[in-house]
């Protein structure tokens, strides 16, 4: 068996550590979603729908759904 040593400090400042196998992390990696960078034209547009987006909830006009067949 292994020994493995961490300092107290750098956990505290990290707020804690996650052992896992290194199965169960590839199976975390394959489900994350990826992250997407847009810059220029596209990037803009996108900012100003997700802004909209926010609006119209906050104004109420929107609604939840369990599914897609809710929006009929």
């Amino acid at each position: 068996m292994a020994t493995i040593s961490l300092q107290k400090a750098k956990i505290e400042r990290e707020n804690g550590i996650v052992i896992l196998p290194v199965r169960e992390y590839q199976k975390l990696l394959e489900r994350s979603a990826p992250a997407y960078y847009l810059s220029g034209k596209e990037g803009s547009k996108l900012d100003k729908l997700v802004v909209a987006g926010v609006k119209e909830h906050k104004a109420g006009k929107t609604k939840k759904i369990r599914s897609f067949a809710d929006l009929d």
